[in-house]
């Protein structure tokens, strides 16, 4: 199975599931613990101010992902992955005996060093939980493996802080901390003991101890593919955009909604379902392929309903504290918790394809260091957010105004992300006019070469055919279309952008006719997939009109596979020619009608013939057109 529940009963996947959530379950507790019992309790232990050591302690968490990240990296590509982390669990064995030891004390120092200690250990860990997926799950299963693991970790991080508060505040607390962390991270050594072994994809890598040289090392790595660099931005966008809004959670609830502490539980839990939702969700909305088109719906949604979250947020705060069940009376409550729940579910389909995506295409040579570039971005991105906030809320804005900056900002980062990629934006027009107004079906996707040089052929029903093929494949795609159909509005943005090739008849434009095919040979020399519609135009009456000979010349200088396919349903769509001109008669099927792409075995070049291959289409049609 490669659904997210079969997965989770999977021995590739599940000891590393549990290993991850156990270990930021227990990041969590002993941080909030100590955060809690350095607010109320600090002033029996050092003469610093309490703030302060909450600011301290921050900052001391996240500085292990600056200075080790890039040994991080190195690590996990030069051994064993599961090895690894049965040895960062052990470590974490020991960290909390080390917190144990601070509470017993009551040393400041000792729980500092401790909470270095944690930092730590999430920086080392980074590497192994994300470059061993790709190892371990199969391309369809990646992004519900993503999923899985950002649902996860939104979850444990959610439980974890409620638990280490309510730890830090009972009777006996240090004791109870110590112990549940104890237990926690043991369960945790376990269930890496179950993570079947990964083999280092560079077991001769000497280890450089310069920090500063290697993480322009791993950075410059990670450059070297401007897609996955970029979506490595997007990510730390993504959690500078979150961490800035958990961080306002305790200000907003008490300032702006007059709300006690579980207030702000309702608020953070909220928030962190809508995460989990929303990630888990993406497996299902991409019919499990890595789909870049979630990534731009993700981002639109993250900035409506940040905008929102700032005008629904009440002027003026309740008079008495209340708690969240006091607070849940006010119809604001509900407007400011549906924009919440609403921003974690577009984040989860904002940050999943993303994480995906560079798994997939980074140099698996290089894989571990990529996502360590990817964390030391991470942590930078998310200092410089809380920086930036303390800034804007010192110069005078209210929390309700920062939220609207920060949508205005994820607008203007999108913008500029699809801009210099606009590949994502590609994905999404395509997914959005496949799944507003279809439901597609594709049976035998692997028929399609993960690698290499190919041709597809289909027979052609409608003005859409080549943006479901598309939708459809996991490669992009070179059709080969009518410069007319071509030049057409918006849509020449995405045949543009997917680099289609516009042809002409010999009759209509010899020249550009020549082009064509030259750029056909020189798109297959490169190793990509071409697309044509063999029959040369669109159906009028529904059956497959003749073959005509382009594709034996295509062959001829280019001998490669050919795979055959054929789509049913478009037939009678508003965008066929059934009873008359495309377009011009909306809902003919109805919205969400049912479409099929369905692939046929690949055939050799030397008997890709014309009537071959119109008869290979013609059976994998059936009697559907």
């Amino acid at each position: 199975m490669s659904n997210q529940s079969g997965l989770l009963s999977a021995r590739r996947f599940a000891p590393l599931f549990v290993t991850q959530f156990l270990g930021a379950l227990n990041d969590n507790v002993l941080k909030n613990a100590m955060v809690v019992l350095l607010t109320f309790q600090a002033a029996s232990w050092t003469t610093i101010k309490p703030e302060l050591l909450a600011n301290l302690a921050a900052g001391i968490f996240i500085l292990p992902f600056f200075l080790f990240s890039a040994t991080a990296g190195q690590l996990a590509d030069k051994y064993d992955k599961a090895w690894l982390a049965q040895m960062v669990k052990l470590l974490e064995i020991g960290i909390v005996l080390v917190a144990g030891l601070g509470f017993i004390v009551q040393s400041i120092a000792i729980l500092f060093v401790s909470l270095f200690l944690l930092g730590l250990h999430s920086t080392l860990f980074g590497p192994v939980k994300y470059a061993i997926l790709p190892q371990h799950l199969k391309s369809d299963e990646l992004v519900g493996g993503n999923a899985l693991i950002e649902a996860g970790t939104f979850i444990a991080i959610l439980v974890g802080t409620l638990l280490g508060g309510l730890l830090a505040g009972s009777a006996g607390g240090t004791a109870w901390i110590t112990g549940a962390g104890l237990a926690i991270a043991i369960a945790g050594y376990l269930a890496s003991r179950s993570i079947p072994a990964a083999l280092p994809p560079a077991p001769t890598l000497a280890i450089s101890a310069n920090p500063l040289s290697e993480t322009w090392r791993n950075i410059n790595f990670a450059r070297a593919n401007q897609t996955v660099f970029l979506s490595i931005m997007g990510i730390s966008w993504f959690w500078l955009f979150g961490a800035m809004f958990l961080a306002q959670f305790p200000a907003y609830t008490k300032n702006v909604l007059g709300g006690s502490e579980t207030a702000v539980t309702l608020l953070l839990a909220t928030f962190t379902f809508g995460i989990g939702v929303g990630s888990l969700l993406c497996e299902k909305l991409s019919a499990r392929r890595v789909e870049l088109g979630l990534v731009p719906l993700g981002s639109i949604g993250m900035t409506l309903f940040a905008l929102d979250l700032a005008f629904a947020s009440p002027a003026v705060p309740s008079p008495s504290p209340l708690g969240a069940i006091g607070l849940l009376a006010y119809d604001q409550t509900w407007r400011v918790l549906l924009d919440l729940a609403l921003l974690g579910i577009f984040g989860g389909f904002f940050i999943v394809p993303l994480y995906a995506l560079v798994q997939q295409r980074s140099n698996p040579e290089h894989g571990a260091r990529i996502i360590a570039a990817n964390n030391i971005m991470n942590a930078l991105f998310m200092v410089v957010g809380a920086l930036c906030a303390a800034g804007l809320l010192a110069a005078g804005l209210t929390i309700p105004m920062l939220f609207a900056v920060a949508a205005v900002c994820n607008a203007v980062v999108a913008l500029f992300i699809y801009g210099l990629v606009p590949e994502f934006l590609l994905r999404f027009i395509i997914w959005m006019l496949i799944h507003s107004v279809y439901r597609l079906r594709v049976q035998e996707l692997d028929q399609v070469p993960d690698e290499g040089p190919a041709v597809v052929v289909c027979n052609h029903v409608s003005f859409v055919d080549a943006l479901v093929i598309m939708a459809a494949c996991r490669r992009p795609i070179r059709f080969v279309m009518d410069h007319q159909i071509f030049r057409w509005p918006v849509l020449n943005f995405v045949f543009r952008t997917s680099k289609a090739i516009p042809i002409a008849s010999a009759k209509e434009d010899p020249a550009m006719m020549e082009r064509a095919f030259d750029e056909v040979a020189r798109a297959l020399d490169a190793g990509d997939l071409v697309g044509i519609f063999p029959e040369g135009k669109i159906t009028a009456d529904g059956t497959i009109n003749p073959f005509r000979p382009g594709i034996t010349r295509i062959l001829a200088r280019n001998p490669v596979p050919v795979v055959p396919m054929a789509l049913r349903g478009l037939w009678g769509s508003f965008f066929s020619r059934k009873h008359g001109p495309a377009m011009t008669k909306p809902f003919r099927r109805g919205v969400f009608s049912r479409i099929e792409l369905v692939m046929g075995a690949a055939v050799p070049a030397a008997q890709a013939l014309p009537e071959r291959l119109q008869l290979d289409v013609a059976a994998l049609r059936g009697d559907c057109a």
